[in-house]
Protein backbone atom coordinates (compact mmCIF):
# COMPACT_ATOMS: atom_id res chain seq x y z
CA UNK A 1 0.00 0.00 0.00
CA UNK A 2 1.62 3.35 -0.88
CA UNK A 3 1.11 5.27 1.86
CA UNK A 4 3.12 7.89 2.83
CA UNK A 5 3.66 10.36 6.10
CA UNK A 6 4.81 13.48 5.77
CA UNK A 7 8.58 13.82 7.00
CA UNK A 8 8.03 15.26 10.31
CA UNK A 9 6.55 14.72 13.17
CA UNK A 10 3.46 16.51 14.33
CA UNK A 11 4.56 17.27 18.43
CA UNK A 12 7.38 19.35 16.37
CA UNK A 13 5.27 21.15 14.42
CA UNK A 14 2.65 22.80 16.58
CA UNK A 15 4.28 25.87 16.85
CA UNK A 16 4.63 26.15 12.65
CA UNK A 17 0.82 26.07 12.36
CA UNK A 18 -0.45 28.76 15.21
CA UNK A 19 2.84 30.94 13.24
CA UNK A 20 1.19 31.02 10.03
CA UNK A 21 -2.51 30.88 11.07
CA UNK A 22 -1.66 34.05 13.99
CA UNK A 23 0.38 35.55 10.39
CA UNK A 24 -2.53 35.56 8.16
CA UNK A 25 -5.56 36.60 10.42
CA UNK A 26 -3.46 39.21 12.29
CA UNK A 27 -3.49 41.75 9.39
CA UNK A 28 -6.81 40.43 8.55
CA UNK A 29 -8.29 41.28 11.82
CA UNK A 30 -7.11 44.79 12.40
CA UNK A 31 -8.55 45.78 8.74
CA UNK A 32 -11.62 43.99 9.55
CA UNK A 33 -11.83 46.16 13.64
CA UNK A 34 -11.58 49.14 11.39
CA UNK A 35 -14.38 49.17 9.67
CA UNK A 36 -17.75 47.89 10.27
CA UNK A 37 -19.37 45.21 7.92
CA UNK A 38 -22.57 44.35 6.64
CA UNK A 39 -23.67 41.16 7.78
CA UNK A 40 -22.54 37.74 6.07
CA UNK A 41 -26.60 37.06 4.95
CA UNK A 42 -26.35 40.58 3.43
CA UNK A 43 -25.39 41.81 0.29
CA UNK A 44 -21.61 42.80 1.58
CA UNK A 45 -21.18 39.09 2.33
CA UNK A 46 -20.03 39.28 5.54
CA UNK A 47 -17.23 40.12 7.94
CA UNK A 48 -14.46 38.42 5.77
CA UNK A 49 -14.61 38.64 1.69
CA UNK A 50 -14.27 35.62 -0.48
CA UNK A 51 -10.36 36.49 -1.62
CA UNK A 52 -9.85 36.62 2.38
CA UNK A 53 -11.69 33.14 2.42
CA UNK A 54 -9.10 31.63 -0.08
CA UNK A 55 -6.23 32.88 1.58
CA UNK A 56 -7.12 31.48 4.80
CA UNK A 57 -7.77 28.04 3.16
CA UNK A 58 -4.49 28.46 1.14
CA UNK A 59 -2.92 29.11 4.70
CA UNK A 60 -4.37 26.28 6.57
CA UNK A 61 -3.09 24.00 3.49
CA UNK A 62 0.20 24.79 4.61
CA UNK A 63 0.09 24.09 8.00
CA UNK A 64 -1.51 20.56 7.66
CA UNK A 65 1.29 19.98 4.88
CA UNK A 66 3.72 20.94 7.60
CA UNK A 67 1.94 19.46 10.72
CA UNK A 68 0.15 16.50 9.81
CA UNK A 69 0.57 13.01 8.24
CA UNK A 70 -1.01 12.15 5.79
CA UNK A 71 -2.58 9.55 3.37
CA UNK A 72 -1.13 10.28 0.01
CA UNK A 73 -2.67 6.44 -1.46
CA UNK A 74 -3.81 7.38 -4.72
CA UNK A 75 -6.48 4.77 -4.57
CA UNK A 76 -7.93 6.16 -1.61
CA UNK A 77 -7.63 9.53 -2.62
CA UNK A 78 -9.24 9.17 -5.46
CA UNK A 79 -12.33 7.40 -4.11
CA UNK A 80 -12.57 10.70 -1.68
CA UNK A 81 -12.46 12.93 -4.28
CA UNK A 82 -14.52 10.93 -6.45
CA UNK A 83 -17.66 10.56 -3.87
CA UNK A 84 -17.51 14.62 -2.65
CA UNK A 85 -17.59 15.55 -6.45
CA UNK A 86 -20.91 13.59 -6.59
CA UNK A 87 -22.00 15.55 -3.95
CA UNK A 88 -20.81 18.88 -5.05
CA UNK A 89 -23.23 19.70 -8.06
CA UNK A 90 -26.18 19.11 -5.48
CA UNK A 91 -24.53 21.52 -2.85
CA UNK A 92 -25.16 25.40 -3.00
CA UNK A 93 -21.90 26.21 -3.32
CA UNK A 94 -20.12 29.39 -4.41
CA UNK A 95 -16.80 28.15 -4.98
CA UNK A 96 -16.81 24.24 -6.21
CA UNK A 97 -12.87 24.16 -6.54
CA UNK A 98 -11.88 22.50 -3.46
CA UNK A 99 -8.75 20.93 -2.06
CA UNK A 100 -8.77 17.82 -0.29
CA UNK A 101 -6.84 16.70 3.19
CA UNK A 102 -6.39 13.27 3.85
CA UNK A 103 -5.06 13.10 7.45
CA UNK A 104 -3.45 9.75 8.68
CA UNK A 105 -5.12 9.10 12.17
CA UNK A 106 -7.55 6.39 12.81
CA UNK A 107 -9.98 9.27 14.97
CA UNK A 108 -13.01 10.22 13.68
CA UNK A 109 -12.68 13.26 12.54
CA UNK A 110 -13.93 15.70 9.33
CA UNK A 111 -13.57 19.30 8.73
CA UNK A 112 -14.41 22.27 6.42
CA UNK A 113 -12.08 25.57 6.05
CA UNK A 114 -13.18 28.41 4.12
CA UNK A 115 -11.70 28.55 0.87
CA UNK A 116 -13.12 24.78 0.26
CA UNK A 117 -10.39 22.92 1.88
CA UNK A 118 -12.50 19.49 3.48
CA UNK A 119 -10.37 17.72 5.87
CA UNK A 120 -10.94 14.01 6.57
CA UNK A 121 -9.34 11.41 8.71
CA UNK A 122 -8.70 7.98 7.94
CA UNK A 123 -10.91 7.13 10.75
CA UNK A 124 -14.08 7.93 9.24
CA UNK A 125 -13.59 5.36 6.72
CA UNK A 126 -13.16 2.79 9.93
CA UNK A 127 -16.08 4.28 11.51
CA UNK A 128 -18.72 4.62 8.75
CA UNK A 129 -20.41 0.90 8.17
CA UNK A 130 -21.49 2.66 4.78
CA UNK A 131 -21.02 4.44 1.79
CA UNK A 132 -24.10 6.44 2.77
CA UNK A 133 -23.20 7.35 6.30
CA UNK A 134 -19.54 8.16 4.71
CA UNK A 135 -21.29 10.50 2.40
CA UNK A 136 -23.55 12.32 4.75
CA UNK A 137 -20.73 13.21 6.77
CA UNK A 138 -19.10 14.84 3.96
CA UNK A 139 -22.49 16.33 3.04
CA UNK A 140 -22.47 17.97 6.21
CA UNK A 141 -19.04 19.00 5.68
CA UNK A 142 -20.05 20.92 2.26
CA UNK A 143 -23.52 22.37 4.09
CA UNK A 144 -21.07 24.48 6.79
CA UNK A 145 -19.10 25.41 3.97
CA UNK A 146 -21.87 26.34 1.84
CA UNK A 147 -23.94 28.23 4.19
CA UNK A 148 -20.47 30.07 5.54
CA UNK A 149 -20.18 29.27 8.85
CA UNK A 150 -17.09 29.83 9.91
CA UNK A 151 -17.50 33.53 8.53
CA UNK A 152 -20.96 33.74 10.35
CA UNK A 153 -19.08 32.88 13.70
CA UNK A 154 -15.99 35.35 13.00
CA UNK A 155 -18.85 37.82 12.62
CA UNK A 156 -20.25 37.43 15.37
CA UNK A 157 -16.60 37.93 17.68
CA UNK A 158 -15.46 40.13 15.54
CA UNK A 159 -14.54 42.95 18.42
CA UNK A 160 -11.97 39.76 19.10
CA UNK A 161 -7.89 40.25 19.43
CA UNK A 162 -6.08 38.94 16.54
CA UNK A 163 -4.71 36.25 18.45
CA UNK A 164 -8.07 34.87 19.37
CA UNK A 165 -8.94 34.59 15.46
CA UNK A 166 -5.83 33.10 14.72
CA UNK A 167 -6.57 30.58 17.60
CA UNK A 168 -9.17 29.51 16.20
CA UNK A 169 -8.20 28.80 12.92
CA UNK A 170 -4.89 27.33 14.39
CA UNK A 171 -7.26 24.72 16.38
CA UNK A 172 -8.56 23.51 13.16
CA UNK A 173 -6.14 22.70 11.98
CA UNK A 174 -4.43 21.11 14.98
CA UNK A 175 -7.56 19.40 15.61
CA UNK A 176 -7.08 17.29 12.62
CA UNK A 177 -4.04 15.76 14.13
CA UNK A 178 -4.50 16.30 17.92
CA UNK A 179 -7.37 16.50 20.32
CA UNK A 180 -8.40 19.83 20.19
CA UNK A 181 -7.64 20.97 23.89
CA UNK A 182 -4.14 20.45 22.96
CA UNK A 183 -4.04 22.54 19.89
CA UNK A 184 -6.07 25.44 21.72
CA UNK A 185 -3.86 24.88 24.56
CA UNK A 186 -0.87 25.73 22.56
CA UNK A 187 -1.85 28.59 21.06
CA UNK A 188 -4.48 30.34 23.21
CA UNK A 189 -3.14 30.01 26.96
CA UNK A 190 -5.89 31.56 29.43
CA UNK A 191 -8.27 32.29 26.53
CA UNK A 192 -8.63 28.17 25.18
CA UNK A 193 -12.51 28.46 26.86
CA UNK A 194 -13.22 31.41 24.44
CA UNK A 195 -11.74 29.54 21.32
CA UNK A 196 -13.05 26.33 22.47
CA UNK A 197 -16.57 27.98 22.16
CA UNK A 198 -15.12 29.34 18.86
CA UNK A 199 -14.88 26.31 17.82
CA UNK A 200 -17.94 24.61 17.99
CA UNK A 201 -20.68 25.22 15.72
CA UNK A 202 -23.70 26.64 17.11
CA UNK A 203 -27.28 24.60 17.67
CA UNK A 204 -28.46 26.26 15.35
CA UNK A 205 -25.37 26.06 12.88
CA UNK A 206 -25.22 22.57 12.81
CA UNK A 207 -29.34 22.17 12.41
CA UNK A 208 -28.82 24.21 9.47
CA UNK A 209 -25.81 21.88 8.13
CA UNK A 210 -27.83 18.65 8.78
CA UNK A 211 -30.98 19.92 6.84
CA UNK A 212 -28.70 21.03 3.90
CA UNK A 213 -26.85 17.97 4.18
CA UNK A 214 -30.09 15.79 3.80
CA UNK A 215 -31.17 17.55 0.70
CA UNK A 216 -27.76 17.20 -0.79
CA UNK A 217 -27.21 13.54 -0.33
CA UNK A 218 -30.64 12.84 -1.87
CA UNK A 219 -30.56 15.09 -4.58
CA UNK A 220 -27.09 13.54 -5.21
CA UNK A 221 -28.89 9.71 -5.43
CA UNK A 222 -27.41 9.14 -2.02
CA UNK A 223 -29.81 8.04 1.14
CA UNK A 224 -30.17 10.56 3.52
CA UNK A 225 -31.01 8.40 6.39
CA UNK A 226 -27.26 7.78 6.16
CA UNK A 227 -26.76 10.78 8.72
CA UNK A 228 -29.00 9.67 11.64
CA UNK A 229 -27.05 6.31 11.72
CA UNK A 230 -23.87 7.85 11.19
CA UNK A 231 -24.76 10.44 14.25
CA UNK A 232 -25.89 7.05 16.17
CA UNK A 233 -22.62 5.46 15.88
CA UNK A 234 -21.10 8.63 17.14
CA UNK A 235 -23.29 8.70 20.01
CA UNK A 236 -22.59 5.28 20.60
CA UNK A 237 -18.38 5.82 20.47
CA UNK A 238 -18.94 9.15 22.97
CA UNK A 239 -21.25 6.88 25.79
CA UNK A 240 -18.21 4.41 25.28
CA UNK A 241 -15.13 6.79 25.44
CA UNK A 242 -16.90 8.98 28.43
CA UNK A 243 -14.61 12.02 28.82
CA UNK A 244 -12.67 11.54 25.96
CA UNK A 245 -14.88 12.53 23.09
CA UNK A 246 -14.73 11.86 19.55
CA UNK A 247 -12.89 14.94 17.43
CA UNK A 248 -15.53 15.61 15.58
CA UNK A 249 -17.97 16.22 18.23
CA UNK A 250 -16.01 18.60 20.28
CA UNK A 251 -16.53 21.04 17.00
CA UNK A 252 -19.87 19.59 16.17
CA UNK A 253 -22.06 19.45 19.09
CA UNK A 254 -24.75 16.51 19.15
CA UNK A 255 -27.24 15.31 21.59
CA UNK A 256 -29.93 13.17 21.60
CA UNK A 257 -32.90 15.53 20.13
CA UNK A 258 -30.78 16.71 16.92
CA UNK A 259 -30.20 13.16 16.45
CA UNK A 260 -33.62 12.47 17.17
CA UNK A 261 -34.59 15.79 14.50
CA UNK A 262 -32.44 14.16 12.02
CA UNK A 263 -33.88 10.67 11.73
CA UNK A 264 -37.17 12.54 11.46
CA UNK A 265 -36.45 14.79 8.49
CA UNK A 266 -34.57 11.68 7.30
CA UNK A 267 -37.38 9.64 6.83
CA UNK A 268 -39.54 12.58 5.22
CA UNK A 269 -37.55 11.94 1.79
CA UNK A 270 -38.77 9.01 -0.37
CA UNK A 271 -37.75 5.38 0.63
CA UNK A 272 -35.22 3.77 -1.94
CA UNK A 273 -33.27 1.02 -1.87
CA UNK A 274 -29.77 2.69 -2.53
CA UNK A 275 -26.95 -0.01 -2.92
CA UNK A 276 -23.39 1.07 -1.46
CA UNK A 277 -20.44 1.66 -4.55
CA UNK A 278 -18.27 -1.45 -3.91
CA UNK A 279 -15.14 0.68 -4.34
CA UNK A 280 -16.42 2.30 -0.99
CA UNK A 281 -15.90 -1.21 1.31
CA UNK A 282 -12.52 -2.05 -0.97
CA UNK A 283 -10.62 1.26 0.21
CA UNK A 284 -12.91 1.01 3.53
CA UNK A 285 -10.58 -2.80 4.21
CA UNK A 286 -7.38 -1.27 2.61
CA UNK A 287 -7.46 1.16 5.30
CA UNK A 288 -8.64 -1.34 8.11
CA UNK A 289 -5.47 -2.82 6.57
CA UNK A 290 -3.24 0.34 7.39
CA UNK A 291 -4.44 0.97 10.92
CA UNK A 292 -3.98 -2.85 12.39
CA UNK A 293 -1.32 -2.76 14.90
CA UNK A 294 0.66 -5.23 12.48
CA UNK A 295 0.79 -6.96 9.32
CA UNK A 296 0.30 -10.57 11.20
CA UNK A 297 -2.64 -9.46 12.90
CA UNK A 298 -3.94 -8.26 9.63
CA UNK A 299 -3.96 -11.13 8.40
CA UNK A 300 -5.77 -12.76 11.56
CA UNK A 301 -8.07 -10.34 11.20
CA UNK A 302 -9.27 -10.80 7.69
CA UNK A 303 -9.14 -14.56 8.34
CA UNK A 304 -11.74 -14.41 10.71
CA UNK A 305 -13.82 -11.83 8.94
CA UNK A 306 -13.73 -13.81 5.84
CA UNK A 307 -15.24 -16.98 8.23
CA UNK A 308 -18.64 -14.91 9.19
CA UNK A 309 -18.70 -13.11 5.93
CA UNK A 310 -22.00 -12.35 4.36
CA UNK A 311 -21.95 -12.69 0.63
CA UNK A 312 -22.93 -9.07 0.05
CA UNK A 313 -19.47 -8.26 2.11
CA UNK A 314 -17.29 -11.28 0.73
CA UNK A 315 -15.17 -9.26 -1.71
CA UNK A 316 -14.57 -6.26 0.25
CA UNK A 317 -12.77 -8.71 2.89
CA UNK A 318 -10.80 -11.02 0.84
CA UNK A 319 -9.45 -8.14 -0.63
CA UNK A 320 -8.83 -6.94 2.92
CA UNK A 321 -6.74 -10.26 3.00
CA UNK A 322 -5.21 -9.49 0.07
CA UNK A 323 -3.70 -6.60 0.89
CA UNK A 324 -2.72 -7.85 4.64
CA UNK A 325 -1.12 -10.67 2.61
CA UNK A 326 0.96 -8.10 0.71
CA UNK A 327 1.80 -6.03 3.72
CA UNK A 328 2.73 -9.65 5.04
CA UNK A 329 4.92 -10.35 2.49
CA UNK A 330 2.80 -13.45 1.44
CA UNK A 331 2.67 -12.23 -2.32
CA UNK A 332 1.21 -15.21 -4.12
CA UNK A 333 -1.40 -15.64 -1.67
CA UNK A 334 -2.69 -12.28 -2.11
CA UNK A 335 -2.05 -12.12 -5.98
CA UNK A 336 -4.09 -15.26 -5.86
CA UNK A 337 -6.79 -13.42 -4.36
CA UNK A 338 -7.15 -10.88 -6.20
CA UNK A 339 -6.64 -12.74 -9.83
CA UNK A 340 -9.88 -14.67 -7.90
CA UNK A 341 -11.72 -11.26 -7.89
CA UNK A 342 -10.31 -9.60 -11.16
CA UNK A 343 -12.33 -13.28 -13.16
CA UNK A 344 -15.66 -11.28 -11.48
CA UNK A 345 -14.66 -7.76 -11.71
CA UNK A 346 -12.95 -7.37 -14.60
CA UNK A 347 -11.04 -3.90 -15.12
CA UNK A 348 -11.87 -2.99 -11.32
CA UNK A 349 -9.29 -0.10 -11.20
CA UNK A 350 -8.28 -1.06 -7.83
CA UNK A 351 -7.92 -4.71 -8.16
CA UNK A 352 -5.10 -3.75 -11.43
CA UNK A 353 -3.45 -1.48 -9.03
CA UNK A 354 -3.15 -3.77 -6.52
CA UNK A 355 -2.01 -6.36 -8.62
CA UNK A 356 0.30 -3.90 -9.72
CA UNK A 357 1.52 -3.38 -6.54
CA UNK A 358 2.54 -7.27 -5.69
CA UNK A 359 4.63 -7.50 -8.81
CA UNK A 360 6.44 -4.47 -7.99
CA UNK A 361 7.25 -6.11 -4.76
CA UNK A 362 8.08 -9.47 -6.13
CA UNK A 363 10.37 -7.59 -8.74
CA UNK A 364 7.84 -8.60 -11.54
CA UNK A 365 8.01 -5.18 -13.64
CA UNK A 366 7.38 -6.08 -16.67
CA UNK A 367 4.04 -7.86 -15.60
CA UNK A 368 3.11 -4.99 -13.54
CA UNK A 369 3.72 -2.53 -16.32
CA UNK A 370 1.99 -4.51 -18.92
CA UNK A 371 -1.10 -4.85 -16.26
CA UNK A 372 -1.18 -0.76 -15.49
CA UNK A 373 -0.47 0.37 -19.61
CA UNK A 374 -3.33 -1.72 -20.68
CA UNK A 375 -5.66 -0.57 -17.69
CA UNK A 376 -4.77 3.31 -18.67
CA UNK A 377 -5.31 2.71 -22.05
CA UNK A 378 -8.95 1.58 -21.08
CA UNK A 379 -8.76 4.76 -18.58
CA UNK A 380 -6.28 7.64 -19.92
CA UNK A 381 -5.38 9.82 -17.24
CA UNK A 382 -6.46 8.17 -14.15
CA UNK A 383 -4.40 9.19 -11.13
CA UNK A 384 -3.47 5.62 -9.23
CA UNK A 385 -2.83 3.94 -12.39
CA UNK A 386 -1.24 6.58 -13.62
CA UNK A 387 0.66 7.14 -10.07
CA UNK A 388 1.81 3.54 -9.80
CA UNK A 389 3.00 2.97 -13.33
CA UNK A 390 5.68 5.57 -12.43
CA UNK A 391 6.15 3.37 -8.59
CA UNK A 392 7.34 0.71 -11.40
CA UNK A 393 9.29 2.99 -13.68
CA UNK A 394 11.39 4.17 -10.57
CA UNK A 395 12.08 0.58 -9.56
CA UNK A 396 13.13 -0.22 -12.84
CA UNK A 397 15.36 2.77 -12.65
CA UNK A 398 13.86 4.52 -15.62
CA UNK A 399 13.86 7.90 -14.30
CA UNK A 400 12.59 9.79 -17.20
CA UNK A 401 9.69 7.24 -18.01
CA UNK A 402 8.72 8.25 -14.70
CA UNK A 403 8.97 11.88 -14.98
CA UNK A 404 6.68 11.90 -17.87
CA UNK A 405 3.77 10.24 -15.52
CA UNK A 406 4.79 12.48 -12.82
CA UNK A 407 4.50 15.62 -14.99
CA UNK A 408 0.90 14.64 -15.90
CA UNK A 409 -0.20 14.06 -12.28
CA UNK A 410 1.26 17.51 -11.44
CA UNK A 411 -0.21 19.20 -14.19
CA UNK A 412 -3.70 18.34 -13.42
CA UNK A 413 -3.01 18.02 -9.06
CA UNK A 414 -0.85 20.51 -8.97
CA UNK A 415 -1.51 21.29 -5.03
CA UNK A 416 -0.70 17.63 -4.16
CA UNK A 417 2.97 18.45 -2.85
CA UNK A 418 4.22 14.99 -2.30
CA UNK A 419 3.89 14.53 -5.94
CA UNK A 420 6.30 16.96 -6.61
CA UNK A 421 8.32 15.09 -3.77
CA UNK A 422 8.35 12.30 -6.03
CA UNK A 423 9.12 14.12 -9.34
CA UNK A 424 12.20 15.75 -7.81
CA UNK A 425 13.34 11.81 -7.03
CA UNK A 426 12.47 10.64 -10.27
CA UNK A 427 14.42 14.07 -12.13
CA UNK A 428 17.23 13.07 -10.04
CA UNK A 429 17.11 9.73 -11.44
CA UNK A 430 16.96 11.14 -15.02
CA UNK A 431 19.95 13.34 -13.98
CA UNK A 432 17.97 16.49 -14.60
CA UNK A 433 18.84 18.94 -12.60
CA UNK A 434 17.12 21.68 -13.44
CA UNK A 435 13.68 19.32 -13.28
CA UNK A 436 15.48 18.49 -9.26
CA UNK A 437 15.78 22.45 -8.44
CA UNK A 438 11.90 23.24 -10.53
CA UNK A 439 9.94 20.09 -8.20
CA UNK A 440 11.69 21.02 -5.25
CA UNK A 441 10.62 24.75 -5.83
CA UNK A 442 7.28 23.34 -6.35
CA UNK A 443 6.99 21.34 -3.54
CA UNK A 444 8.92 24.47 -1.36
CA UNK A 445 6.25 26.87 -2.26
CA UNK A 446 3.53 24.51 -1.18
CA UNK A 447 4.96 23.81 2.23
CA UNK A 448 5.15 27.84 2.71
CA UNK A 449 9.07 28.40 2.46
CA UNK A 450 9.14 30.81 -0.05
CA UNK A 451 12.91 31.66 0.65
CA UNK A 452 13.79 28.10 -0.49
CA UNK A 453 11.80 27.87 -3.82
CA UNK A 454 13.23 31.61 -4.33
CA UNK A 455 16.40 29.61 -3.91
CA UNK A 456 16.02 26.58 -6.07
CA UNK A 457 14.38 28.75 -9.68
CA UNK A 458 17.28 30.91 -8.99
CA UNK A 459 19.63 27.66 -9.40
CA UNK A 460 17.53 26.22 -12.18
CA UNK A 461 17.61 29.50 -14.15
CA UNK A 462 21.48 29.60 -13.82
CA UNK A 463 21.65 26.37 -15.48
CA UNK A 464 20.14 27.00 -18.48
CA UNK A 465 20.90 28.76 -21.63
CA UNK A 466 19.97 32.61 -22.08
CA UNK A 467 17.19 33.36 -24.31
CA UNK A 468 16.31 29.53 -23.77
CA UNK A 469 12.39 29.19 -23.72
CA UNK A 470 12.65 27.31 -20.36
CA UNK A 471 14.63 29.49 -18.81
CA UNK A 472 11.87 32.07 -19.62
CA UNK A 473 9.40 30.09 -18.00
CA UNK A 474 12.15 29.72 -15.13
CA UNK A 475 12.14 33.30 -14.74
CA UNK A 476 8.73 34.08 -15.01
CA UNK A 477 7.91 31.40 -11.63
CA UNK A 478 10.79 33.03 -9.91
CA UNK A 479 9.14 36.27 -10.82
CA UNK A 480 5.87 34.61 -9.06
CA UNK A 481 7.35 33.07 -6.28
CA UNK A 482 9.76 36.57 -5.27
CA UNK A 483 7.05 39.04 -5.44
CA UNK A 484 4.51 36.66 -3.42
CA UNK A 485 8.04 36.73 -0.72
CA UNK A 486 8.11 40.46 -1.24
CA UNK A 487 4.27 40.90 -0.01
CA UNK A 488 4.92 38.56 2.88
CA UNK A 489 7.43 40.84 4.17
CA UNK A 490 5.35 43.63 3.99
CA UNK A 491 2.24 42.22 5.71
Amino acid sequence: MNILLTEFRCYRKLSTAVVFAFALVSSSASTAQETRLPNIGGNGGGLISGQQESDIGQQVMVSIRRSAPRITDPLVYDYLSAIVYRLVPSAPLENRDLTFALIDSPALNAFAVPGGIVGVNGGLFLNAATEQQFASVLAHELAHLSQRHFSRRLEQQETSAPLTIAGMIAGIVLSAVTQSDIGIAAIAGTQALAIQNMLAYSRLNEQEADRVGLDILATAGMDPRGMPEMFEIMMRQNRLQGSNVPEYLSTHPLTQNRVADTRNRAEQYPEKTIRDGQEYHLVRSRLQVHYSSSPEIAVETFESYLKTANAQSNEAIRYGLAVAYLNNNQFEKAANIINELLASNPGRITLQVTLAEIRIQQNRLDEARSLLKDALSRNPGNYPITSTLADVEIAAGNGTQATEYLKQLTRRMPQQDYLWLRLAEAEGMARNIVGVHRARAEYDALMGDLESAQRQLRQAQEKLPTGSAQRQVVSERLGEITSRLQTRRNS
